[in-house]
């Protein structure tokens, strides 16, 4: 199988890199980022798969951006739904599968139990929005053959993300601040990764004419920002006072979900993924001397 994986400067991007690279695969993966596949230019994405050949089409590659999205509605929305209808409307031509990943942020949050896929969404940001008319676009003009993973709160080695920035932040300030009342469930990106390519590598995937899924992933906890921070300091062996203080307290023109946990028992039973807990992933992020000289702690 010729796999294509959109966004490899991305946190799971590379992470699918890294796995690939550190096991032996039977498929052939190829990487591209914005220079060789801009989703913000229509004539890029055409251009690119004109002679191209792809059994699979991996979407990592997203405006993630949540404060400026409000901002930059056209450019979030290009990327986040607009890109993806065409990427949609190629595979149908060409007939690649499409595993596109999505976020817990297409929900309001005003759920008190963790969200099925059955879920009525209801995104309460622009961010939110752009990636529900993705997931809409890809189930409209792809009814059978791809999926949609929604995940929460990734984190891991590469990039910024909100490990690196309370490492950051602990290393000028004695005390800090965390929200305690919004309830996520923070993924390790090399989690998805695997959970990825078990997808692919299962013959479930490849039996035709199934119908568009959508699935959750992410951690098996739902813990608030704070409590999360909590075990970042704990496994990174950092010692800081951390204060829970309310989403208000901060200042951002943004609506969040304050509950976004994700149940994840659908694409546990269909592809017989893992469980990963928080603690036992952010064990495994610290646990190398090279991951810890990334955070330089």
């Amino acid at each position: 199988m010729n796999i294509l994986v959109l966004g490899k400067t991305g946190q799971l991007g590379k992470s699918i890199h890294e796995l690939v690279l550190s096991s032996l695969q039977k498929h052939n993966f190829v990487f591209v980022g914005r220079e060789e596949l801009d989703l913000n230019q229509n004539k890029s994405i055409n251009s690119f798969f004109n002679g191209r050949h792809f059994d699979v089409v991996i979407n990592c590659a997203a405006y993630t951006k949540v404060d400026s999205a409000e901002d930059e509605s056209k450019l979030a929305n290009q990327i986040n739904h607009l890109a993806v209808s065409k990427l949609a409307d190629i595979a149908k031509k060409q007939g690649f599968k499409i595993i596109h990943i999505s976020t817990d942020y297409v929900f309001d949050g005003k759920s008190t139990k963790a969200y099925k896929e059955g879920d009525k969404p209801n995104p309460l940001n622009s961010y939110g929005q752009t990636k529900l008319d993705g997931e809409r676009a890809i189930q409209r003009i792809l009814t059978h053959d791809s999926i949609i993973i929604r995940t929460s709160g990734l984190y891991s080695n590469f990039g910024e993300n909100f490990v690196s920035k309370i490492i950051d932040i602990s290393k000028t300030n004695a005390e800090i601040e965390v929200v305690n009342d919004q309830i996520v469930s923070p993924t390790y990106a090399p989690d998805l990764a695997e959970v990825i390519v078990t997808i692919i590598n299962s013959k479930k995937f490849y039996i035709q004419n199934q119908k568009t899924q959508i699935y959750h992933f992410c951690a098996n906890e739902a813990l608030s920002w704070f409590e999360f921070a909590q075990t970042i300091f704990k496994h990174a062996k950092i010692k800081i006072k951390i204060n829970p203080c309310d989403s208000n307290e901060f200042t951002s023109k943004v609506k969040r979900p304050n509950y976004s946990a994700m149940h994840t028992g659908k694409i546990k039973n269909d592809y017989d993924v893992s469980d990963f807990s928080v603690n036992n992933s952010i064990e495994r992020l610290f646990e190398s001397k090279l991951n810890k000289n990334k955070f330089d702690i």
